[in-house]
């Protein structure tokens, strides 16, 4: 009877040590992977030219939202929205040189809520706002208290400023390179360029704490401008085989004024070829992160952490490549609102599936806490995901909401000032509408069943003023504002 005790006890306290490593491979860790100033433009969004093999592997691997959008089209105010889960009216940024701590000093980031859960959590590059190139090796605007720990690398793309083309070769500081199109095809290898240097760097902490849950966020600086990448990456993508916007002689008519505000003189006249050479880059720049991104999945693959790690991919907000006459970002086209989102969880029966539901970048922040069980500590805007991750065609009742200032200044060095033009937009399934000044600026409305292009604008159209109403009804309730 003795024995069959001490058996039983000894037993027990076996199956207690055997379910330990059980329980902790049971956490989920997360890689949380952003790229700045990227659109769509990607194999696995339908482009036909744009070479992005581990991105789709990516996409194959977890569910592809086919209509997520940023707050905020610029890198400031964005990332302060979406690393806390706020919108920007609750943040307070609205340009590139408010660190959103003074707004909301006590708010608990995403990046927090997982220390408070008892996760090892480190940033790799940008992932608040740093200036490119100017912070590139620096922390930026970075919030210290969000992470455990911070690399910053620099690499030969930061060394090589003098090298590269520029459309504004007289200004000084942002504006000369980060603030207009600009762009180098760099000599030597992928490995001596920042970004190669932030996936091995990520690569070797996800190795360094594989025995712990980890939330790991790595930023890469590309596409942003300077588009570089070294040669090979320019190859791939001949002049002759760019094809570029058409754009129709009154493609302003009828459309307010402030939607073309994000317009720079030095952009505005150059030729053709001059435009092709920048599109050529930037899929360069594109094919090069891409290509980043394989790094981190070959590192968790051969680390084995594949099967327990949540990956996530998307962009600041989204860019124009000529479309509308524009370059860039700080417009409220879908062009500059509209970003790729991934995101991979293990075990998923929705892989390789895309849902088109309007989702928001601030969604991400309750998506991955819900995911993974941990607890929210702080108001959040945003709305979990995990619905659309078990079922994409879910029902969803949340539109997306982007808003833009203008007067407001957009380099990191430049002090804030007091909007002269809000506007605000809301996305739906079908429409976008879009009020500048809550109208007295102008409004707009396109049909995305008829004009995915947003080519139309249908907002004094009287056979359309029904949709106008509900819409601009919506936009007020979602932005809390008062008539």
């Amino acid at each position: 009877m003795l024995v069959r005790s001490i058996y039983r006890v000894l037993l027990a306290g076996l199956l207690m040590v055997a379910a330990a490593p059980l329980w902790a491979a049971e956490k989920l860790n997360v890689l949380f992977v952003v790229s700045d100033d990227l659109c769509p433009r990607l194999g696995c969004y339908g482009d036909p030219l744009v070479k992005s093999p581990n991105i789709d592997r990516l996409a194959a691997r977890g569910v592809r939202f086919e209509r997520a959008y940023c707050q905020f089209p610029l890198c400031n105010p964005s990332r302060a929205s979406f690393l806390t889960g706020l919108r920007p009216d609750s943040t307070g940024v609205f340009e590139n040189s408010t660190q959103f701590r003074k707004n909301v000093p006590d708010h608990v980031t995403l990046p927090q809520t997982f220390q408070k859960a008892g996760y090892f959590v480190a940033r790799v590059g940008k992932l608040y706002h740093y200036g490119v190139p100017a912070q590139i090796g620096t922390d930026g605007l970075d919030d210290p208290p969000s992470w455990q720990e911070r690399i910053n690398p620099r690499g030969r793309d930061k060394d090589d400023e003098d090298k590269i083309f520029t459309l504004n070769p007289k200004a000084e500081g942002p504006a000369r390179f980060g603030g207009t199109l600009s762009w180098l095809a760099a000599d030597g290898e992928d490995s001596e360029q920042t970004d190669a240097k932030s996936a091995v760097a990520a690569i070797k902490l996800m190795e360094q704490h594989r025995d712990k849950p980890f939330f790991i966020a790595c930023g890469f600086f590309r596409p942003h401008t300077p588009y570089v990448a070294p040669k090979k990456w320019f190859e791939m993508y001949p002049l002759d085989k760019i094809k570029l916007p058409i754009l129709a002689a009154n493609y302003k008519e009828g459309v307010p004024e402030p939607a073309f505000l994000s317009s720079k003189k030095e952009q505005e006249n150059i030729s053709d070829e001059l435009r092709k050479q920048a599109i050529q880059a930037y899929h360069a720049s594109t094919s090069f992160m891409d290509a980043q991104v394989g790094q981190l999945l070959d590192g968790l693959d051969r680390l084995k952490l594949a099967d327990k790690t949540i990956v996530v991919f998307f962009s600041d907000h989204g860019y124009h490549l000529y479309e509308h006459g524009l370059w860039q970002k700080m417009s409220l086209f879908e062009n500059s609102a509209r970003v790729p989102l991934l995101i991979s969880v293990p075990g998923s029966k929705q892989a390789g599936k895309s849902s088109r539901r309007p989702v928001e970048l601030i969604d991400l922040h309750p998506t991955l806490a819900e995911l993974c069980g941990l607890k929210t500590h702080t108001p959040l805007d945003g709305k979990s995901l995990k619905p659309l991750l078990d079922d994409p065609n879910a029902a969803w009742d949340k539109p997306a909401l982007t808003q833009v200032t203008r007067g407001t200044p957009t380099m990191t060095n430049a002090p804030p000032t007091k909007p002269s033009i809000v506007g605000r937009s809301i996305r739906t399934e079908r429409f976008r509408y879009t009020e500048w000044n809550s109208g007295d600026k102008g409004t707009e409305l396109y049909d995305h069943d008829s004009d995915p292009g947003e080519l139309k604008n249908l907002a004094n159209d009287a056979a359309h003023a029904a949709t106008v109403a509900a819409m601009r009804k919506e936009l007020r309730s979602r932005y809390k504002l008062k008539d």
